[in-house]
């Protein structure tokens, strides 16, 4: 039986029209671009559901795909949860542990009908950290190979499951102090047979490889960094095959065995915005509020050493472009062809040419405050506040907002989409919103 099942999930794989209905990381296989056509564009807590399915506990994970799954993460406490407040981030910190139990959950629904297929609890017990109050103890989003699931929660473990929810193996992880004590909250990443994870805290920062099949460690590798929540990016270009990691200090390529490529000098005081690629190059940046300096690079592939640029230069034979002053603080960019969209936590959103840097449109006002990746389909960008509003602009040179859509709750998770429609996670609920009838 087993072996019917993970065939079916490999044809599934191969066929193109399956393969889009699979979102198996943060942001999908593109970043938070899908190809899925028929995707809803307007839709509220009553139009254009096809279910809603309440989640128990607190989570700000995205949800993944695979065939008729969902899969998603949550921690249940054991009494109420104080109330994540939008738009706070000093004075939100909580350093005290607490002393309730929690529940670490890992669910699997059905894509179609929003049920609850399996559940598993990963842990039970008191956490070993303390977070963010708009933090959650199941942040990071996990990923899937079409065969098992592996859900990271920070400073308590990972745990691989799978399809069926049968335990794989699992691996507690110690508890490092980060930065105020706003938790973690950087995913995992699958390449090949290997989970990378990175851990970037106060005391002993980490970038560690695991056999995927046996959750055995492989290598690790320090890092001269301290808190930093950017989930890891594979950077398959037409050399080789990287891992960039994004940083405070710097941000650092590795190849598949743990050893450094090349590293830049990095400039934000805080980093969270993941690394992506397209047309040729990878594209790296963070853009921290309070900081004057909010670098995004263009890097073309080949880079060797330190590829630092000087304070005066805006481009070298490895580096394509550099903007100083654009990158977002929380929200990843986002490119849909030759545009490359910035969403800033204080609502704006700036368009520049994905491939030379040049500002198209900037800082265009939108209502609320942003800590959701933007997303892109159909030819609309996506861009979900905290209030739980989502704005459609037009894609392309011209600032045009063409609608807006409101779930009508506080929103920090990234929405996910599949075959059969757009996935947003609320703070109490998952919707399933519709596509359209062909």
């Amino acid at each position: 039986m087993r072996f019917i099942i993970s065939s079916a999930y490999a044809l599934c794989v191969i066929g193109s029209a399956c393969a889009q209905e699979n979102w198996t990381q943060f942001r999908g296989p593109n970043a938070g671009v899908s190809d899925t056509p028929g995707l809803p564009v307007r839709w509220s807590t009553t139009e254009n559901v096809k279910w809603s399915m309440p989640i128990l506990g607190r989570g700000w994970s995205s949800p993944i795909v695979w065939g008729n799954r969902i899969f998603l993460t949550t921690v249940v406490k054991n009494g109420e949860c104080e109330e994540a407040k939008k738009g706070l981030y000093f004075g939100g910190e909580r350093k005290g542990l607490p002393k309730e139990e929690h529940r670490w959950l890992v669910i699997a629904l059905d894509r179609d009908t929003g049920k609850i297929v399996w559940e598993r609890e990963a842990h039970k017990g008191l956490p070993k950290s303390a977070i963010h109050i708009k933090n959650s103890y199941a942040s990071e989003t996990p990923v899937t190979d079409g065969e098992r699931i592996y859900a990271y929660f920070g400073n308590q473990g990972i745990y691989c499951y799978d399809l069926e929810g049968k335990p794989i193996w699992s691996k507690p992880m110690d508890a490092m102090p980060t930065m105020f004590s706003w938790g973690t909250a950087a995913s995992p990443v699958l390449h090949g047979d290997t989970l990378y994870i990175v851990n970037d805290n106060e005391k002993a920062s980490s970038l560690v490889a695991l056999d995927k099949l046996t959750g055995k460690q492989r290598w690790r590798v320090a890092r001269d960094e301290k808190s930093n929540w950017a989930t890891p990016f594979i950077w398959k270009n037409d050399q080789r095959t990287e891992l960039v990691l994004n940083g405070t200090k710097k941000i650092r390529s590795y190849d598949l065995a743990g050893n450094l490529l090349w590293e830049m000098q990095s400039a934000s005081g805080i980093t969270i915005p993941t690394p992506l690629a397209a047309n040729g190059l990878l594209y790296v940046g963070s853009g921290y509020v309070m900081d004057p300096n909010k670098p995004l690079v263009a890097i073309r592939p080949g880079a060797k050493g330190n590829i630092t640029l000087e304070r005066d230069q805006d481009s070298s034979k490895l580096v394509a472009w550099r903007q100083k002053k654009i990158a977002p603080y929380n929200p990843s960019f986002l490119i849909d062809g030759d545009y490359l969209y910035v969403l800033y936590d204080q609502g704006f959103l700036s368009c520049f040419n994905a491939k030379t840097g040049v500002p198209i449109y900037e800082r265009q006002r939108l209502q609320g405050q942003f800590t959701v990746s933007p997303w892109t389909y159909g030819g609309h960008i996506f861009c979900l506040n905290e209030d739980g509003t989502t704005f459609v602009i037009k894609a392309g040179p011209e600032f045009e907002v063409v609608g807006k859509n409101n779930p009508d709750e506080l929103c920090m998770s990234t929405p996910a989409t599949t075959g059969t429609g757009l996935l947003i996670r609320t703070q109490t609920k998952l919707y399933m919103l519709k596509a359209k009838t062909p």
